[in-house]
């Protein structure tokens, strides 16, 4: 699907949200949209290896890492599963690693930074909840629409 977030916002500011611009494209794709699968995570990507395990379906998994630099929660083997299964985008609420890979990967990949360190692997975290991060409430099953110059959120599909 073609679309451009400004001129998503041109013709429906009234019923956006518009992400604070945080966050930096690592992925092969810029452009991405689909529904909203939501994590809750700190420092601790087990869920995120469980989500992208599954059929994607053209969703998009929206990670709140608490706005964590400290570690990162995806990766180059995390993002070629996600590609494999269907996910169209990953948003971090914190950092990924292994960038110049994920750059040859066909999918949007969004976050606030690189870090070297991988996380912790505790299983601990929450699944399909709203989050809030970057000025914009996520909500499984909202839709997402991303390109180089920025993230809206919007309630139903708008194309």
């Amino acid at each position: 699907m073609e679309f451009k977030t400004t001129d998503l916002c041109d013709e429906f500011s009234d019923c956006l949200q518009i992400a604070e611009p945080v966050f930096l494209d690592y992925g092969g794709e810029v452009m991405f949209s689909g529904p909203i699968v939501t994590l809750k995570v700190f420092e601790d990507n087990s869920l995120v290896r469980a989500a992208l395990e599954e059929p994607g379906k053209g969703r998009v998994l929206v990670v709140d890492g608490g706005g964590s630099i400290r570690c990162a929660l995806l990766g180059d083997q995390l993002a070629e599963l996600a590609e494999e299964n269907d996910w169209v985008g990953v948003v971090v609420n914190g950092c990924i690693r292994d960038s110049t890979a994920i750059a040859e990967i066909g999918i949007g990949v969004k976050a606030l930074g690189v870090h070297p360190l991988k996380s912790v692997k505790r299983g601990v975290g929450e699944r399909d909840i709203p989050v809030r991060f970057a000025g914009v409430n996520f909500v499984p099953g909202h839709h997402l629409y991303a390109d180089e110059d920025g993230l809206i959120v919007s309630e139903k599909p708008l194309t």
